[in-house]
């Protein structure tokens, strides 16, 4: 619907009869959609995809240590389980 407002498919009155939306709320969405569309042409893709990068590394060393963590958990355990069957 944005799109066919955007591309002068639709107007906004037509949109929110067809839709039963108030204009306000088709207006609200246009001005969300205007400011995602700001934000996208600011982005860099290389920024972004570098973030993303970091982030996915950051959350592989989380994963790993947790890994590591439930490993030494479990040898404890067994261990106090065993110390209390002697």
């Amino acid at each position: 619907m944005i799109k066919q407002i955007y591309r002068g498919q639709t107007t906004i009155p037509e949109a929110a009869r067809e839709y039963d939306l108030t204009q306000a709320e088709i207006e609200t969405w246009m001005s969300e959609a205007e400011a995602v569309m700001d934000n996208a042409l600011k982005a860099n893709p290389k920024d972004v995809a570098e973030q993303y990068e970091k982030r996915l590394s950051e959350l592989k060393e989380a994963y790993g240590e947790a890994m590591l963590e439930v490993k030494f958990l479990k040898k404890l355990q067994r261990h106090l389980a065993s110390t209390d069957e002697s």
